[in-house]
């Protein structure tokens, strides 16, 4: 019965990263594989997987970052996050379609950003709160599934509006930046979020504090070469300021 088979597939889910339709297909030989793909569907819509090339991603394994929790980035290293959402201020554009990422720099952007009439898209839900305490921004906010560490919204729904809209200016955070492994986070869905955005975005401008330059985390959602502008509280190290001025990359200190 689909009901039992469904379960047992539900059951791989909750202990397997990735599960593939031959698998499958060996698992339940009495079915057929557009059946099992249907299946496949199925648990994409109830939240449980991905579906991905020959199969299925688990989202139990997905959703798991490897970032502190947002109560303790809050705490660390204020005055470095304070300076780089002061600097970024003066790239705001009045009228303009603005992209913000989730993070404690960016809330502190959002707190900080003038009254003005600005269409801002955000993923973090405590930076389209703050922003709604100002009357002229015009606030949209994706939908989608709840990260409770980051307190952002992420996945296929979230991915579909982005696809939906312009952007002109995005305002990104990466958890981690290295020459060799470019801009990083630590959960696969909110990296694929990410991938879009800068794809989609006229201008990308990466803000980041000394922290977490030199730093890798398991997923790249694009390399420095794809950034426009870089704001940060100190000095970029010797190597990657070289590469970012031979990319054109504008390079503000904080």
């Amino acid at each position: 019965m689909s009901s039992e088979r469904r379960a047992a597939i539900l059951e791989l889910l909750q202990t397997k990263p990735f599960l593939s339709l031959h698998e499958l297909e060996e698992r339940f030989p009495d079915v057929s594989g557009m059946t099992l793909r249907r299946d496949i569907e199925y648990f994409e819509k109830q939240g449980e997987a991905i579906k991905v090339r020959g199969g299925a991603r688990s989202m139990k394994f997905i959703t798991t970052s490897m970032e502190d929790a947002f109560s303790l980035r809050l705490k660390e290293n204020v005055d470095g996050k304070e300076r780089v959402a002061r600097r970024a201020l003066s790239l705001l554009e009045t009228g303009r379609s603005i992209f913000l990422d989730s993070g404690t720099t960016v809330l502190r952007l959002a707190e900080l950003m003038p009254n003005d009439r600005i269409t801002v898209t955000t993923t973090g839900l405590n930076i389209a709160i703050e922003l709604m305490k100002k009357e002229m921004p015009i606030v949209n906010i994706v939908g989608g599934m709840i990260n409770r560490d980051n307190i952002t919204v992420s996945g296929n729904q979230a991915i579909s509006f982005i696809e939906s809209i312009n952007i002109d200016l995005a305002f990104i955070v990466p958890s981690g930046i290295s020459l060799e492994d470019g801009l990083t986070c630590g959960n696969y869905i909110e990296c694929e979020l990410k991938k879009l955005v800068v794809h989609k975005a006229r201008k990308v401008i990466l803000l980041t504090d000394r922290s977490k330059l030199n730093k890798s985390l398991p997923y790249t959602f694009c390399s420095i070469d794809d950034i426009d502008c870089i704001v940060s509280d100190g000095e970029l190290p010797e190597d990657m300021a070289k590469r970012a001025s031979a990319a054109g990359i504008t390079v503000l200190t904080a």
